[in-house]
């Protein structure tokens, strides 16, 4: 294999990728957490697969370097594989977000590769339609199309897609530049 190739190109498409995201987007969403701060509301934020994982240390970050008071629900695998067993996995982050008592002073963010649609990640799509009649703020750290995310958010980052084989690994690799640029910017 030829592995200097392959890093090559994959590094030239992390450059594309910072050439070509929206700078506009990453300040609305970086006001938009600001005025969660500044209000004292709350941070629920949503992943699954490596965007689970990232939403769990985002949440430190967001916590402990930007003073907002955050939560992931795939923190607690016992309430969430107890609800994915009872209830179904479509709805295990709506319910969360309802027994956490999401109101309008609080936001959602959504880590995803996709940003959910009526056939993949229906519960992501299912906890937005929830936090978005709650009345609460909603932003999304998306690739491809942005899906349920894009279209519903207040505030969505897409991560721009400059390879189709690579999709994931940029938009989770990049959840992370944008939610550390973030957390620094406001804290």
């Amino acid at each position: 294999m030829n592995f200097r190739g392959y890093i090559d190109s994959y590094l030239k498409q992390t450059e594309e990728i910072t050439q070509s995201i929206s700078r506009e987007d990453i300040e609305h969403s970086a006001e938009l957490l600001m005025n969660l701060k500044t209000r004292g509301g709350r941070l629920f934020i949503l992943g699954v697969g490596g965007s689970a994982a990232n939403a769990s240390h985002a949440v430190n970050d967001f916590r402990k370097i930007a003073g907002i008071e955050s939560y992931a629900p795939t923190d607690n695998a016992a309430e969430l594989t107890a609800r994915t067993n009872d209830e179904g996995w479509e709805t295990t982050f709506e319910e969360w977000l309802k027994i956490s008592k999401l109101t309008s002073n609080d936001a959602v963010m959504v880590f995803s590769v996709g940003g959910g649609s009526e056939n993949t990640s229906k519960n992501i799509v299912n906890a937005l339609k929830f936090a978005k009649n709650a009345g609460a703020s909603v932003l999304g750290i998306v690739s491809r199309n942005g899906g349920f995310t894009r279209e519903t958010a207040d505030a969505c980052i897409m991560i721009p897609v400059v390879d189709e084989e690579r999709i994931t690994p940029h938009a989770e690799g990049w959840q992370g530049i944008v939610w550390h640029l973030l957390v620094n910017a406001i804290k």
